[in-house]
C-alpha cells in the first residue's frame, strides 16, 4: 500500500493531528502501531498522520477514574503493574491475548478501537468496565460510551475524527467481585473466533449485585449482553442460573460464517465461553458452582 502514500507527517499535538486529518479530506489516516493498516491495504490513503508524539501514550488514574491514552500498546497494558489490579487484571490478561509478541510491542489501544474490529481483544473488557471514548474533532473534544464509538468507528462522522483516549471508572473490587476474559482463536497469535469478558459482584448470601457480559466476534461490533446481565443480577447465582443466562447469549448473538468459523459454531462458542467466565467470576467471588 505504501507506493500510493505521498506524505507522512508526525504532529507535536493532537489538536494539529486533527488538522493535518482535516486537510486530507478523506486521503489521510492516524497512525500509530500501523499494524491494522498495514493488513488493510487500502490504496486510497494519499497520507499518513503519525500521532506517537502526541502526548498519547499514558496509564493514568484521575480521581475515580482510569485514563488510557490512544498510543499506549498492548505490551504496556499487559505490563502494567496498576492495571493488573484492576478489575482482576482483565485488561492486562485481553492485552496478552493480542497477537504475537511483536504484534503487541507496535499495536495501540486506540489502533484496536479505531479499526472498529468486531474480534477486536480490548472492546470486550472495555465495554465490561462501561467505558467511554474522548475524541478529538475539528468541534474540539468529546465523550461517548465507548459502545457507540465501536459502532461509529468506520463511519463518516468519525472520518475527520481521533480517538485520543479511553477512560472508565474504578471498577468495584473485593472478595464477593470477580472478573474473567475468555478467547477462543484458531492459534494462539490469531484474532478471536469468540471473545467473552465477565465480571460480576455478589453479596453475602450469593446474590448477584451486578453483572456484566461482554462478547465480540459474534455481531457487526462487540456487544454487551444487557438481557443476559438482567437475568443475573438479584437472583441466588447456582449452576442453573448461568446456564440460563448462557442460554439467553445464544439468543441474542448474530455472528457470520467466514474463513475462520461457522455461524453455528461461534454460536455453541458464545454459550460456552461465557459460562466459563461466569465460572471464573463466580470462583474468584468465593463461590463455587
Amino acid at each position: 500500500m505504501f507506493e500510493s502514500v505521498e506524505a507522512f507527517y508526525r504532529p507535536a499535538s493532537v489538536r494539529e493531528a486533527v488538522q493535518l486529518l482535516q486537510s486530507g479530506k478523506g486521503s489521510a489516516r492516524i497512525v500509530a502501531g500501523c499494524t491494522d493498516l498495514i493488513v488493510e491495504d487500502d490504496r486510497s490513503i494519499r497520507s499518513l498522520i503519525d500521532i506517537t508524539h502526541t502526548g498519547l501514550n499514558y496509564i493514568r488514574r484521575r480521581s475515580t477514574r482510569w485514563a488510557i491514552g490512544a498510543t499506549t500498546t498492548m505490551a504496556q497494558i499487559e505490563e502494567s503493574a496498576e492495571l493488573r489490579n484492576v478489575a482482576g487484571g482483565i485488561l492486562a490478561r485481553a492485552a496478552a491475548s493480542c497477537g504475537s509478541v511483536q504484534i503487541r510491542n507496535m499495536a495501540t489501544v486506540g489502533g484496536n478501537m479505531a479499526n472498529g474490529s468486531p474480534a477486536a481483544d480490548l472492546a470486550t473488557p472495555l465495554l465490561a468496565l462501561d467505558s467511554a471514548a474522548s475524541v478529538a474533532s475539528p468541534q474540539g473534544r468529546h465523550r461517548v460510551d465507548l459502545a457507540n464509538y465501536l459502532a461509529e468507528a468506520r463511519s463518516r462522522k468519525m472520518a475527520q475524527s481521533l480517538l485520543a483516549e479511553v477512560t472508565f471508572a474504578e471498577p468495584p473490587g473485593g472478595l464477593r467481585c470477580g472478573w474473567s476474559f475468555q478467547k477462543f482463536g484458531r492459534t494462539a497469535v490469531d484474532i478471536s473466533i469468540v471473545n467473552v469478558a465477565a465480571g460480576l459482584q455478589l453479596d453475602a448470601h450469593r446474590h448477584v449485585k451486578w453483572a456484566r457480559i461482554a462478547l465480540g466476534a459474534v455481531a457487526p461490533t462487540p456487544v454487551r449482553m444487557h438481557e443476559a446481565e438482567a437475568i443475573l443480577t438479584g437472583r441466588t447465582l447456582d449452576h442453573a442460573l448461568v446456564v440460563e443466562a448462557c442460554a439467553c447469549v445464544m439468543r441474542h448473538v448474530r455472528p457470520i460464517s467466514d474463513q475462520r468459523a461457522s455461524a453455528d459454531f461461534r454460536c455453541e462458542l458464545s454459550r460456552v465461553l461465557t459460562e466459563r467466565a461466569l465460572e471464573e467470576c463466580a470462583a474468584a467471588a468465593g463461590c463455587e458452582l
